[in-house]
């Protein structure tokens, strides 16, 4: 991802924000015969205050990966959305996309078959935890053997990013007025509408508010 320092997303608390959020991972590797990509859940490993992360692939993505042996890529998006130029008002302008994504680069650890299991567990109740009545991975109908026979088809990682590309580009390089016009418009309720990025537009200029305030001082 091509970098520009007046979008470089830096701050690892907000990093963390992202991928917990948005765990729905694109997983690439260059392989033998070229490049690969598989889609996954990742988590933050909760043992760690990093953006190191752990998940599972299916057999045998593992082998077309070649897990543990090459560095992967696993690309979070968070929100993003159209940007129509109507919102500049009367002056030259094209459309845009606004979007947040992060970039973790690095050779994976395999987990054990241990550490998968929790993995897996951790997955479960997870997503399963916004029902009245989650149905977690070893509750009945699941028993033991099921469960095992489960994990024993996946391969389990842990990715510790030895490089990190991150990216919050959410029309900083307009004014003020602009800004203030492009979060009321995703907010309404027409044809571009998206809450979510609103909210990620008005978190991102609640921050750059802070930093030149701290700089004031």
């Amino acid at each position: 991802m091509r970098q520009n320092p007046s979008f470089a997303m830096t701050d690892l608390s907000e990093l963390r924000r992202v991928v917990d959020r948005h765990p729905w991972a694109t997983i690439v590797s260059a392989a033998d015969e070229g490049l690969v990509a598989s889609h996954y859940v990742v988590l933050l490993d909760e043992g760690r205050d990093d953006l190191t992360v752990v998940g599972h692939v299916g057999r045998p993505d593992d082998l077309v990966h070649d897990l543990g042996g090459r560095e992967l890529l696993v690309v979070l998006q968070g929100p993003h959305g159209y940007i129509t130029p109507r919102w500049y008002g009367d002056v030259p302008a094209v459309p845009t996309w606004n979007y947040v994504s992060v970039h973790l680069s690095g050779v994976p650890e395999i987990l054990t078959q241990e550490e998968n299991l929790a993995v897996l567990d951790r997955l479960v109740a997870r997503f399963e935890s916004a029902a009245p009545d989650p149905r977690l991975m070893w509750e009945r109908p699941n028993d033991a053997a099921f469960v095992e026979r489960l994990e024993r088809g996946t391969t389990g990682f842990r990715l510790t990013p030895t490089r990190v590309v991150a990216k919050r580009k959410l029309s900083q390089n307009r004014g003020d007025d602009v800004v203030e016009t492009i979060i009321a418009e995703l907010d309404g309720d027409g044809p571009y509408a998206n809450a979510e990025l609103a909210a990620e537009m008005r978190r991102e200029r609640a921050a750059r508010a802070a930093a030149r305030a701290e700089l004031a001082r």
